[in-house]
């Protein structure tokens, strides 16, 4: 499973930062602050969008805008770390591995 999945992630950046530099969005070295902030602020439209009780997608109608605005959290996550080749698939299921040895609620009441 890890080998697939790492490939897969791997196959998909790829095409994601493709279609990026196609589009222009690495025409000169990215900033990593302006790369992370573009990060958070998709998490923040999918808070926005709960808010306003999640109505569906503008841009992809058989979806809602939380799992649009999520999808490209990870969309732009992907792009970020393959054109900065770091290996997050690795990472994953190492903190996946991690967490399944952390104590209940990691020892914290909330």
């Amino acid at each position: 499973m890890k080998q697939m999945f790492e490939k897969e992630w791997n196959k998909l950046a790829k095409k994601i930062y493709t279609n990026a530099v196609n589009h222009g969005f690495w025409k000169e070295e990215r900033n990593d602050g302006e790369a992370i902030a573009l990060m958070h602020s998709e998490l923040s439209e999918a808070l926005e969008a709960m808010r306003n009780d999640n109505p569906s997608s503008n841009k992809i109608i058989e979806f809602n805008s939380v799992e649009e605005e999520l999808a490209d959290v990870i969309i732009r996550i992907m792009d970020y770390s393959f054109g900065k080749d770091l290996d997050i698939a690795g990472a994953i299921l190492a903190k996946i591995e991690y967490n399944q040895s952390r104590e209940f609620m990691h020892g914290k009441s909330f």
